[in-house]
């Protein structure tokens, strides 16, 4: 008895039509070598072109006359952190920095924990209005800041508050709190509700279960909502140039602008200045950069 050995390949080991033999196939989600150098290369552009104006910045604050921006070429003989000295302390400019500080510091705890109320009660609560609510803020969030300014002021005007720090922050306040009830809404509709069931069952109030269970859950989403809030209060000059009118209650940003006037500019001094005015802020982004992504993109899976 003869026995046939046959040769022909299993349908599941032949190679895809329109593909090579002998070479293995790719593998979705792979980037080739082409692709990931164009890829590699588009980024470091990119990184090139955001980074730049800050590098130039930082360069033009190194020269130690007010001209120098006109011949950058000449910085590199002559540079001096005379700048910085001169700011520092000839200049109201720890007054200022103190003055953000509080400013910021208030719009970023009272908004976001408005912000948070709001978007934890539009997430799981439904109340008559409650899909106006949202609308009804982001609604809020298109009228230009030249448009809202003289009726913000006629109102802080009647409630005496003009030139003092509690309209600075409640007009910050009016800004930052709809952008942030929305992201913490898509936030904490990824969280999941028999959370908030478990709480009521050992006892606790609905504002318990909010503060003591869903808060500590939502870092990442309180994260991004301060840090909004913060830049928000910390680099606005519109509302801060119309509201204060001491010179000792000037924010950073106004206090930025007093280097140029009508008939000068003092442009190192004023770049100096603008990279000491970063530099808290870059501080505070270190800080929270981890929670960013995760609290931007976890709203995005689940309305």
């Amino acid at each position: 008895m003869t026995t046939t050995t046959s040769t022909e390949t299993p349908a599941a080991q032949q190679p895809a039509p329109g593909s090579t033999p002998g070479r293995r196939p790719q593998r979705r989600g792979t980037m080739t070598t082409r692709t990931r150098v164009l890829s590699h290369f588009a980024l470091s552009i990119a990184s090139i072109i955001a980074v730049f104006p800050i590098g130039w910045l930082v360069y033009l604050s190194l020269g130690p006359d007010k001209d120098d921006y006109l011949h950058p070429g000449r910085i590199l003989s002559k540079v001096s952190f005379s700048n910085y000295s001169f700011v520092m302390e000839h200049t109201q400019f720890f007054t200022w920095l103190g003055n953000t500080a509080l400013v910021a510091g208030a719009t970023c705890v009272i908004g976001v924990f408005i912000a948070a109320s709001t978007g934890y009660a539009v997430s799981r609560m439904r109340f008559p209005g409650y899909k106006k609510l949202m609308w009804v803020l982001l609604v809020t969030q298109m009228f230009p800041v030249a448009v809202l300014i003289v009726p913000m002021y006629v109102i802080l005007a009647d409630l005496g508050l003009i030139d003092t720090y509690g309209a600075l922050i409640l007009v910050y306040c009016s800004t930052a709190v709809p952008y942030c009830a929305w992201l913490l809404k898509g936030y904490f509709d990824t969280i999941p509700y028999e959370i908030d069931e478990a709480g009521r069952v050992d006892g606790l109030t609905p504002f318990g279960t909010f503060w003591r269970l869903i808060l500590p859950l939502a870092r990442p989403g309180l994260a991004v909502a301060a840090f909004y809030t913060c830049l928000t209060a910390w680099g606005e000059y519109a509302f801060a140039s119309t509201f204060m009118l001491d010179d000792g209650k000037y924010t950073l940003a106004v206090g930025l602008s007093s280097f140029v006037s009508e008939h000068d500019a003092q442009w190192n001094l004023m770049a100096a200045t603008a990279v000491l005015i970063a530099i808290p802020v870059s501080a505070v982004f270190y800080l929270v950069q981890k929670h960013l992504v995760t609290g931007l993109t976890a709203g995005g899976t689940k309305g």
